[in-house]
């Protein structure tokens, strides 16, 4: 906790800190991006990262998962090769959107599908899509378009100039773990190995240099072994240092974390640490959650005691929570800390 919850700063420098900030459509009471910041940005309010991201020197794209990163970490996966080739009519339609693109500026995609009248599309969860935003969200995975800026959550396009291929592959391998074992450590060896993995979908052109990638962060980062587990974290870093001891961990505060803070992204982690599974449960039936739709994980000191779903009802929040135990702590302590902590979401979603 005291290598990511540091003292609010800039969305700037936030998200040159994290590296990597995962995102989710899902708005339970906000978005995942923004109850990820919100802890690390001071007086930050939803949707200010939407509002703010044309003037930030980011991107928005693939990279372990979807998300957003600074522009530097973004050019190390680019020119991507995608595994899949498009046939030659596919071709042929988005470099007809490409020029469009091109001679517009930044577009929105009912302007393409306006222009072009693609039709529909089945999309990935069997609903229904306009093709010329499916065809949009190809050539911007393939680098040819970028996000520029967001309309009421829609992603705008503009035409995005061409990366020229990394000198060293292997250095910008090793870049792109440093930025993983950064926003995740400390991490457990299996937790290492699998989002290395996961950079064959932001860099599939170098998908067979993720082994080698990975050997080279075993051998070169400081680790150790507890109770048969082995663990890594960035050079250079002394784990017993007195600045990770800044943050008191029996501080009384709470917090509710998104789904995908770096607290509590690593499950094998949460598990190890706290001694429970913690879900994601968003995409999972209604009948067998058991945690909740959105359920936020809450951090009290440094324990993660239980969740939250939240939701808004006539401007007002309402919060439902449970418990580990069953309860929550007897402290009075907790209670005024849950309270501070529902007043900064509200503060946060701007509610009256």
């Amino acid at each position: 906790m005291a290598r990511t919850l540091l003292a609010p700063t800039t969305l700037a420098r936030a998200i040159h800190r994290l590296g990597f900030v995962q995102a989710d459509p899902i708005r339970a009471p906000a978005r995942a991006q923004d109850l990820t910041l919100r802890h690390r940005v001071s007086d930050y309010r939803a949707g200010d990262l939407e509002r703010g991201y044309a003037k930030l020197a980011i991107e928005e794209d693939f990279f372990v998962n979807y998300g957003f990163m600074p522009r530097h970490t973004h050019a190390l996966m680019h020119p991507r090769t995608p595994r899949t080739k498009w046939p030659k009519s596919r071709k042929d339609k988005a470099d007809a959107v490409l020029e469009f693109v091109r001679a517009h500026g930044v577009v929105h995609p009912r302007d393409v599908d306006a222009h072009f009248k693609h039709g529909q599309v089945r999309n990935w969860f069997g609903g229904s899509t306009n093709a010329s935003t499916q065809l949009l969200d190809e050539m911007h995975y393939r680098g040819l378009v970028r996000i520029a800026a967001r309309a009421s959550g829609t992603r705008l396009y503009a035409a995005r100039e061409e990366t020229p291929p990394a000198d060293d592959t292997q250095q910008a391998m090793d870049a792109l773990v440093a930025v993983i074992v950064r926003k995740y450590a400390p991490l457990p060896e299996r937790s290492l190995a699998e989002l290395v993995s996961r950079l064959r979908g932001g860099a599939p052109q170098w998908a067979s240099e993720c082994r080698a990638a990975l050997d080279r962060a075993r051998n070169n980062l400081p680790l150790a072994e507890v109770e048969g587990v082995r663990w890594f974290w960035p050079a250079g870093e002394n784990p017993g240092a007195a600045k990770w001891t800044s943050l008191d961990a029996n501080a009384d505060t709470a917090r509710l974390l998104a789904p995908f803070d770096p607290v509590v992204w690593d499950r094998r982690r949460f598990e190890i640490l706290w001694n429970w599974s913690y879900r994601f449960e968003a995409y999972t039936p209604a009948a067998k959650r058991v945690r909740g739709y959105y359920a936020l994980p809450l951090l009290w000191r440094d324990i993660v005691i239980g969740w939250g779903n939240l939701s808004v009802v006539d401007n007002r929040l309402q919060a439902q929570l449970g418990y580990v135990t069953g309860k929550p702590p007897r402290e009075a302590a907790f209670k005024r800390a849950l309270d501070e902590e529902l007043q900064r979401i509200e503060r946060f979603l701007s509610l009256a």
